[in-house]
């Protein structure tokens, strides 16, 4: 009988300072985010780009709004979905789980 892999048991809370704590995922989201934004203003100050660097903000900007809702919705849908069809409110409270 072949071996069987064993997944190392990561925490997922990256840092934490007494009740804030902060993921691994947001850790990434920010890098990737930090990364967009510094690759496109780079991109936008060359020549003919047809972007300015503030419009580069403003998109990254709005693509981090759309992934933090875009996160919360499809946690809702996916997890316990029928206990926020009967407390909507609990969509709110963000400290109970989700992003």
């Amino acid at each position: 009988m072949p071996a069987m892999l064993k997944h190392p048991q990561i925490d997922p809370v990256a840092i934490s300072i007494g009740p804030l704590k902060i993921h691994w995922y947001g850790l990434m989201y920010l890098i990737g985010f930090v990364a967009a934004h510094w690759l496109g203003t780079i991109r936008a100050k060359k020549e003919n780009s047809g972007w300015k660097p503030a419009e580069i903000s403003d998109l990254i900007f709005v693509c981090a709004i759309g992934v933090i809702l875009g996160g919360r919705l499809g946690y809702v849908l996916f997890y316990d979905f029928t206990n926020y069809m009967h407390e909507p409110l609990n969509i709110f409270k963000i400290w109970q789980g989700g992003m």
